[in-house]
């Protein structure tokens, strides 16, 4: 199971709800503001990040979800080792995805989860 947290909401990866899990950052910078030893991560994933160019095109609009989605797809497919390394953490137990956009819907970590979703299948 993949779970998705925006680590400025819960950087020590501590609340009320059961939020067990693998801990991995998969943004390619570290979360501005945050140290780390404020944060708590198990793994730090870097290549599994949209490219710079992309993220930068995407800037969290909307309407270009799907097509951010596409050209994400495709960089991904270039990140065997990195994908297989979280599927078998997947495999291991709950992971919880770390991002830190401000989007909660239009982001790298829900399009990460859907791809790994589809290859699952």
């Amino acid at each position: 199971m993949i779970k998705i947290e925006r680590i400025y909401d819960n950087p020590k990866g501590k609340s009320d709800e059961d939020n067990s899990g693998f801990r991995i950052l998969i943004d390619r910078l570290w979360p501005r503001g945050l140290s780390k030893n404020e944060v708590n991560i198990d793994l730090w994933i870097k290549d599994v990040a949209p490219s710079t160019p992309l993220r930068k095109w995407f800037d969290h609009e909307e309407k270009k979800w799907d097509e951010f989605k596409s050209r994400y797809f495709k960089e991904l497919e270039k990140c065997n080792k990195s994908i297989n390394t979280i599927l078998d953490k997947v495999d291991k137990g709950p992971v919880i995805f770390l991002y830190g956009a401000k989007d909660k819907k239009f982001n790298n970590a829900v399009a990460l989860k859907e791809y790994l979703e589809n290859i699952k299948k």
